[in-house]
């Protein structure tokens, strides 16, 4: 009889319990025992290894339907310092653990990977994937599990904030969840036929100037207004704050988390860029109202939808199945109905020892369509002078004034 261990790591995704829940169900059914890791790595790390719970198959049946993590989570790093890394080893060990399946993103991928080095051999260890960001490098086409969940509820806000505006002649500036890519905010404003969808990925420059997203912005407004609509929403990726210069004032001051990253949901993004424009538009006697909206952590624990519990099941009896097998070091994925293992040095970079970041592909068809389909100042509108006229007068400057501020920053 092998100990199968269950840790999750990272922000809160939809399907986390049915990965835990299928998992636990393989495993016992194939009378192994299962012990489930309470808060991650931040008690193992510390040799405290009293916060477990002994997972049987009639206390997971139906925690595939709900949200959240019975087994709770934490970004506790345990890489940061070899003593952790050590303890954490040291105190699966001593629970009898000779299987371990972690369920995370890309930090917990990170930290799962180092922790199987630590191990040397004794303990197996395989690595489910799930961030509502979508942003693990896992092949083209497989989501991570969370990321349609997200999509469909978040898209719901957007489409109401649609219609709210179009009552009220208002703008809103939504800002979604996303620390490196912009998937989920393209995937809910494309989705909802937001006018504009920022994401990092789309400024070729880094790191991001402040005005260049205020200049976008500033341009769909002015472009709507030349054709009589006062209304709109704006949908902007959270991750086009951490592309910005770190000394920038909007984030010299930011808190970091564990891995050193900033705490995005405390970066006033939304009313920063909504001051901007809406200054910047008063200053020449244009005037719009433009309200704001931070849309995350109402995604995280959401009831999974259809595709995402019956997605998370299949990695939960896949990742037993991998360990059982004998194959260790490796994330869990789904791919054409099958079960496929991807080796973590497919998805960690050897200099950093952190996973690689997947983001949007604004080569791709997909990324040319939903620009295509938005409501941005192109460069076919800058030389077209009846056009251009319209937006100048809309945006109270002058044809050569317009030309130079709303100028695209990529093409479609």
């Amino acid at each position: 009889m092998s100990t199968f261990g269950i840790a999750v790591g990272g922000g809160p995704a939809p399907g986390i319990n049915g990965v835990i829940g299928a998992a636990a169900t393989r495993a016992r059914r194939q009378g192994h025992r299962v012990i489930g890791l309470m808060d991650g790595f931040s008690h193992l790390m510390e040799g405290d290894t009293s916060r477990t719970k002994e997972l049987t198959e009639d206390e997971v049946a139906t925690i595939h339907l709900r949200g959240g993590s019975i087994l709770h989570t934490s970004r506790a790093n345990p890489t940061k310092k070899p003593e952790h890394l050590a303890a954490v080893v040291k105190s699966l060990h001593a629970l009898g653990i000779d299987h371990l399946i972690t369920i995370g993103g890309d930090d917990t991928a990170s930290s799962s990977s180092r922790v199987a080095e630590a191990a040397d051999g004794s303990i197996k260890v395989v690595h489910v994937p799930k961030t509502i960001d979508n942003d693990l490098p896992l092949p083209e086409g497989v989501p991570t599990f969370g990321f349609e969940t997200a999509r469909e509820h978040g898209t719901a806000v957007v489409e109401r904030l649609i219609n709210d505006m179009e009552t009220t002649n208002r703008w809103f500036f939504i800002v979604m969840m996303g620390r490196s890519a912009g998937h989920l905010a393209l995937g809910a404003g494309k989705a909802a036929g937001a006018p504009i969808t920022l994401i990092p990925e789309e400024f070729p420059n880094a790191p991001i100037a402040i005005d260049d997203v205020v200049r976008t912005l500033e341009g769909a407004i002015v472009k709507r207004l030349a054709r009589g609509r006062p209304d709109g929403v704006a949908v902007i990726a959270e991750g086009v704050a951490s592309a910005m210069d770190p000394a920038d004032p909007l984030l010299a001051d930011a808190p970091r988390d564990e891995h050193g990253h900033i705490r995005l949901a405390e970066v006033p993004l939304a009313g920063v860029l909504r001051n901007a424009v809406m200054d910047s538009l008063a200053a020449r006697g244009v005037k719009v109202t433009v309200g704001e909206k931070d849309v995350g952590y109402e995604l995280r624990c959401g009831y999974p939808t259809a595709f995402d519990r019956d997605y998370t099941r299949d990695l939960g009896v896949g990742a037993v199945d991998t360990l059982l097998a004998g194959t260790s070091s490796v994330l869990i994925t789904r791919q054409a109905g099958q079960i496929v293992p991807v080796p973590f040095g497919d998805i960690i970079d050897p200099e950093t020892k952190k996973s690689r970041v997947r983001g949007v592909d604004t080569s791709s068809g997909s990324y040319r369509n939903a620009l295509a389909l938005q409501e941005r100042i192109t460069a076919e509108d800058l030389a077209d002078e009846k056009t251009l006229a319209a937006i100048a007068q809309a945006a109270n400057l002058s044809p050569e004034q317009a030309r130079e501020r709303y100028r695209p920053l990529m093409t479609a």
